[in-house]
Parts: C-alpha cells; sequence; structure tokens
C-alpha cells in the first residue's frame, strides 16, 4: 500500500523562536496519523536538531532537509553534504524543488547526482517534478515532466526507485494562490505513474506515492487527496500555520 504523506516544506521561513513556537502549537493541535499515513517536516537547516528533538518518538513522522550537495564532501563553501544530514538521523531530503531549479539553476542532470548520492547514503529523496504556465498553457506538459522523470531517475533500478517520493508541483501553482484543480492534479499523477509504470513496470509505480504540491490548504486537501493517484501534498506556505497543517494532515486517505 503506498504511504500518503503530507509534507511540510518551510523554505526560508521563521526565526528559530518561531520554530520552537510552530513546533510547540503543532504537538498540542489533536491528530493521528494511521499506519499508511506520514507527516514529514522539511525546515532550514539550522533547525534539523530541534525538528529532530521535537518530534522524537512520534510514530509515522519524519524529518527532511530542503536541499543537499551533490558532493559527499570537500572545499564547497555554504554547502551540506548527505553524510552530514546522515550523521544528524535526517532521513529524507527534498531534490529539484522548482525553486532551486529556478533560482539555483539546478538540471536535472544535477539532480540525477544528487538523487544517487542519496540512495547510497540512504537517504530519502523527495523528488520535485513540475512544468511552468507557459507549458502548461502550450499543453505540452506531459513532454516536459516526463524528461524531468527520465533524465534525473530513469537510470535507476526498480529496487532503487521504490525508495523514492516524487512531488508533482505545477510552477503556476507555487505561492499564487492557484491551485490546480483535483482532476488537473489527478491527469498529471497518472501521467507520472504510467511513465513509471512504462519504464519499470506496474508493480513498482503502484507503489511509488506521488504527492501534489501548488497552493495546498486545509480547504482544498481533502479533495485533491481523494483523486486515485494523489497520495498527499508538498505544503508551503500553510504549513506554517499549525492548525492549518493538521487539517491538511487529517484529509489524508
Amino acid at each position: 500500500m503506498r504511504k500518503q504523506i503530507a509534507a511540510a516544506n518551510w523554505k526560508m521561513n521563521l526565526t528559530y523562536q518561531q520554530a520552537e513556537k510552530l513546533f510547540d502549537e503543532l504537538l498540542a493541535t489533536p491528530h493521528q496519523l494511521k499506519q499508511d499515513q506520514l507527516a514529514i517536516f522539511a525546515v532550514p537547516f539550522p533547525y534539523l536538531q530541534l525538528a529532530n528533538e521535537r518530534m522524537s518518538g512520534r510514530a509515522n513522522v519524519m524529518v527532511a532537509a530542503q536541499n543537499c550537495s551533490n558532493k559527499r564532501s570537500g572545499a564547497y563553501t555554504g554547502e551540506v553534504s548527505v553524510e552530514m544530514l546522515n550523521s544528524m538521523n535526517i532521513p529524507c531530503v527534498i531534490i529539484g524543488h522548482s525553486e532551486r531549479r529556478e533560482y539555483f539553476n539546478e538540471s536535472n542532470q544535477l539532480l540525477a547526482e544528487k538523487i544517487d548520492i542519496c540512495l547510497e547514503t540512504g537517504i530519502q529523496p523527495i523528488f520535485c517534478c513540475g512544468e511552468p504556465l507557459d507549458i502548461r498553457e502550450a499543453g505540452t506538459q506531459n513532454v516536459f515532466v516526463g524528461k524531468q522523470l527520465e533524465e534525473s531517475l530513469f537510470h535507476l533500478s526498480a529496487e532503487q526507485l521504490q525508495h523514492i517520493v516524487i512531488a508533482y508541483e505545477p510552477i503556476w501553482a507555487i505561492g499564487t494562490g492557484k491551485t490546480a484543480s483535483a482532476d488537473q492534479a489527478q491527469e498529471m499523477h497518472a501521467f507520472i505513474r504510467s511513465h513509471l509504470s512504462a519504464k519499470f513496470g506496474d508493480s513498482i509505480a503502484e507503489n511509488i506515492s506521488i504527492l501534489y504540491g501548488g497552493s495546498v490548504k486545509g480547504n482544498n486537501a481533502a479533495e485533491l487527496f481523494s483523486r486515485r493517484d494523489v497520495d498527499g501534498g508538498l505544503v508551503g506556505g500553510a504549513s506554517l500555520d499549525a492548525a492549518e497543517f493538521v487539517k491538511i494532515i487529517n484529509a489524508l486517505k
């Protein structure tokens, strides 16, 4: 059974004191995760230890980094390696978020290197893919997203792919207040699953969790998550509000 996942991406937000307060509020807000559900908190690097401490011993909760280097170590000032993350018991990392692709020019080939080094180190990648507005308006989103998958993931073995979570994020819906309709989300998630199936087989593709990322909120999460191939959400702004994020957790199917 595929994991149903509510993943919080705090991005570059909150002071340390605000992060402490948000964790306190999250822990004080009633919510329950079933056996096949996960809550993931992708927090800024300085708050990883805090997140680990606050979420320690809580079932079905994971802490994630928002990025990592494609290098193991060396003279790369300001970078953070997967070995550093592993030494802190961080089990998961976001790879290829659209903001990394757009603002830091991360290519599909670079992301393939990051995927490889994560898997070699035993850290689970959340691999992001998705199209900008001009691609959506041209109707070529399947070709665009298909290429992202092929160039970053299709060199993997079927066994390796099973350790990856995919997040589809229509770039035109990130932070804009626009949201792909539940039908649009389902259509793209079904395409992604079918594209994986053509390469790796049905049994592998059916067990990959595919999250939707793009202005997920408490009032639209249930409808989005109700679709067959939508296995939860990668949540930005709404994850900075404890009550709102708990609504999203509770909307998991």
